[in-house]
């Protein structure tokens, strides 16, 4: 769901259809994020605006997190990761919690072929799409209903 690396990040659940990007918080983690989250606030003017941008703090990016075995599609796959993996530039794949073990980076995707790789392979700013947060839904939606003759 969110690795545990980023259970100290202000997070919430993933949406259907909505558009992430991979992220390296402040922990150091990669997880995934809202590019809406990324977008530089802008400032004000005068000195009211000025002091304001002095004492806030720095804008907390909410982590969002996603459940195993939604699916999803991933854009701008690497070619170090296309080369070493036979893999296009976006797939479709499955999310996977690699294992419940906590100090762990447990957050993958699974590619059609069954090679995973963890978010932490993944490149800073590479778009994924939520396509289904449930397994269950995705294959609904895949399969074209059938009509008795």
């Amino acid at each position: 769901m969110c690795d545990y690396s980023l259970h100290g990040i202000r997070n919430r659940l993933a949406e259907e259809g909505e558009t992430l990007v991979v992220h390296r918080f402040f922990t150091g983690s990669k997880g995934l994020t809202s590019p809406e989250y990324l977008k530089p606030t802008t400032p004000g003017k005068g000195l009211l605006a000025a002091v304001k941008k002095f004492f806030a703090a720095e804008r907390e990016v909410c982590a969002v997190c996603v459940p195993d075995g939604a699916k999803l599609m991933v854009h701008g796959i690497p070619q170090r990761l296309q080369e070493a993996h036979c893999l296009s530039a976006d797939e479709a794949v499955t999310f996977r919690q690699l294992s419940l073990e906590a100090h762990t980076y447990r957050d993958a995707v699974e590619f059609r072929n069954g090679v995973r790789v963890r978010l932490q392979e993944l490149e800073n700013g590479q778009q994924i799409q939520v396509l289904a947060l449930s397994p269950e839904k995705a294959k609904v939606e895949r399969e074209p209903l059938r009509v008795p003759a």
